[in-house]
């Protein structure tokens, strides 16, 4: 079993690969993605890793991602818990999503979730979400070092 110290170092080495990949000029697109396989192939807990782009028709639209490929490629703003997220700008965390009433499912392996939004100048830009086949995985260390990333990719919007 990792300690917290430890974890703490391995989050803190992903958010300097994530910023090193936002600084490297390449096409946004390209930048969540490769961003998406990092947390996908170096978080264990991570089995799903993908972003939810704000569109001009103020749907949440699928972007970059890294794991199986899933039917859900638009959400409307409340609906599931991205939606949700969308709506209220903060930060969710479902450890049992069987638990979840408005939950929408990507696949019957999964049984937890963390959504945090990406703000722009206070508003909503996009999302990541994180699927995990673990239950109850995330800690707030997770939703520490998910909410410092998407402070670092907000300027990629």
């Amino acid at each position: 079993m990792q300690n917290i110290y430890a974890m703490n170092t391995a989050y803190q080495n992903l958010l300097k690969e994530a910023q090193t990949l936002i600084n490297s000029g390449k096409p946004r697109t390209l930048i969540l993605k490769e961003t998406s396989v990092l947390l996908k192939n170096n978080v264990h807990h991570y089995d799903w890793v993908g972003f939810y782009i704000l569109d001009e028709n103020q749907i949440l639209i699928l972007g970059p991602y890294s794991g199986k490929p899933t039917e859900h490629t638009a959400i409307a703003i409340g609906q599931g818990v991205c939606g949700q997220v969308a709506e209220s700008l903060k930060l969710k965390v479902v450890q049992d999503v069987s638990k979840e009433g408005n939950y929408i499912a990507c696949s019957l392996d999964v049984q937890s979730e963390i959504v945090v939004p990406i703000l722009r100048e206070g508003q909503f830009k996009a999302e990541i979400d994180i699927d995990s086949h673990s239950p109850a995985p995330f800690t707030p260390e997770d939703e520490e070092f998910l909410g410092k990333l998407c402070c670092q990719l907000s300027v990629l919007f």
